[in-house]
């Protein structure tokens, strides 16, 4: 190697480093980014998909004008939007806005459904998929853990 500069220093020490990783596994964090100086890393884990297939078919629906065996059978086609990380549930901007996305609300892959603020830091969650929210399965300022579903979405709508 032909810089001299020491392989230990600061916020980029191989043991501060492993601590970092082990502190994000703890806290299920999914992606941090560090910066000293100019120097920056950035660090990811696991899968950065925001979205699986509904399994609940068990949890009663909660519309009350909707006969109990149809939602059952007309189900099976939504998707669940689930949290990245866990953290709490904002589901606006500031709390004198409107809420990023509700029942009804056509979204794309880029649209911005809500936001999770996991130790200290506000992370913006994008839909990840195109269609309608069909429900909104959190409140505002609700905590949620890793997983857990946030949004249900109909990709036909």
């Amino acid at each position: 190697m032909a810089k001299s500069e020491p392989a230990a220093s600061g916020v980029f020490d191989l043991d501060r480093l492993r601590e970092i990783i082990e502190l994000m596994k703890e806290h299920e964090l999914s992606e941090i980014d560090l910066r000293e100086g100019e120097r920056q890393i950035q660090m990811k884990r696991g899968a950065t998909v925001a979205y699986a297939p509904a399994p609940m078919a068990a949890a009663p629906a909660p519309v009350a004008s909707a006969p109990a065996a149809a939602p059952a059978a007309d189900d099976s086609h939504l998707v669940t939007i689930n949290s990245p990380m866990v953290g709490t549930f904002y589901s606006k901007p500031k709390p004198d806005s409107e809420n990023f996305a509700k029942v009804g609300d056509h979204i794309g892959e880029e649209s911005v459904v809500c936001i999770i603020e996991a130790m200290k830091v506000f992370n913006e969650i994008k839909a990840e998929l195109t269609g309608k929210i069909v429900s909104v399965m959190v409140k505002n300022e609700d905590p949620v853990e890793y997983g857990q579903p946030l949004f249900k979405v109909d990709p036909r709508g």
